[in-house]
């Protein structure tokens, strides 16, 4: 590639390295035994002092670097000067060498929004289930996510002292998906994924009509991602309006990088604009595979509770 790489190959870049700093305060905050928990909605609904820092460190890196991208994170924070010790300025090189693909390569910083979840799966970190915690950063342009970065600051951690903690996962439409063995769950067994947090009746006659052979409850949209990919369920069923952009956004490029797809329970897709609502009110379907299958299913009660706008 000549010259300077493309814009969104920068901003992917920088991502990547600002995720890695977040993970490391997340593990920091919790290796500090102070959470600073508070409650934002509900007991369901939880902020801690490690969502607080891993926001400012992931929205003021890159709007450092990036001053005409718009960055929308999860955290309602006062506005206030960072300590310089959150800034990331590093870039992955890794990255930077890679091709843009061409239809993303004329991109300009006022195009893009940046959707960011400082830490997806707050409640399953402060109840110590730490493989479901997740970092997500994702990319859009013209309001389709088209880069996603993910990190698991925990990966690993079950493997007990000694063992390196956190991977990177990320990925680009048309580029390709990185950090991870990409895996199918075997074609002949329909596992489903959903929430082990806010479930409801709604929630449940959605997944039952899956006649899932198994139903796997984690936490963190991001996390449910992750279990597609790597095979370890077959689609990601939740029809309720708890989901956010910001939970979305990353794993919807990755997961779309590697052949899959996510939508509402409508089939619909989301878009990330940057005045779009930020609730997915309408539920989220995602499938590596034999998308149209599963969204077949979906029951017409299920579509009527959860109407389109």
């Amino acid at each position: 590639m000549s010259g300077s790489p493309a814009v969104v190959m920068r901003l992917v870049a920088s991502a990547f390295s600002v995720a890695e700093r977040a993970g490391e305060i997340v593990r920091k905050v919790l290796h500090s035994g102070e959470l600073g928990i508070v409650e934002k909605t509900g007991a369901n609904d939880l902020q801690t002092l490690a969502d607080r820092l891993a926001q400012q460190s992931i929205c003021a890196s890159l709007a450092r670097r990036f001053p005409k991208v718009t960055i929308i994170g999860e955290e309602d924070l006062p506005s206030e000067e960072v300590s310089e010790d959150l800034i990331e300025s590093g870039q992955s090189e890794e990255i930077l060498q890679k091709t843009c693909p061409v239809e993303l390569s004329g991109i300009t910083e006022e195009e893009l929004v940046v959707w960011v979840d400082p830490l997806d799966g707050t409640k399953e970190y402060t109840e110590g289930l730490l493989d479901n915690v997740t970092v997500l950063i994702g990319i859009a342009h013209a309001g389709r996510a088209i880069a996603g970065v993910i990190n698991q600051p925990f990966f690993n951690y079950q493997l007990g002292p000694g063992a390196h903690l956190g991977r990177t996962l990320w990925g680009m439409p048309g580029l390709g998906a990185f950090g991870f063995q990409l895996q199918e769950a075997p074609g002949d067994r329909r596992v489903v994924t959903t929430t082990r947090s806010h479930s409801n009746k709604v929630v449940t006659d959605c997944v039952e009509a899956m006649e899932p052979h198994q139903v796997v409850r984690v936490g963190g949209a991001g996390n449910k991602i992750i279990q597609l990919i790597e095979g370890r369920a077959t689609a990601y069923v939740f029809a309720s309006p708890g989901c956010k952009k910001w939970d979305t956004c990353a794993p919807e490029a990755i997961l779309h990088a590697v052949g899959g797809k996510l939508t509402d329970m409508h089939n619909r897709p989301y878009r990330y604009h940057a005045d779009v609502k930020h609730m997915n009110s309408t539920g989220v379907l995602a499938t590596l595979r034999h998308h149209e299958d599963y969204a077949s299913r979906v029951p017409a009660s299920v579509l009527q509770a959860l109407k389109c706008d």
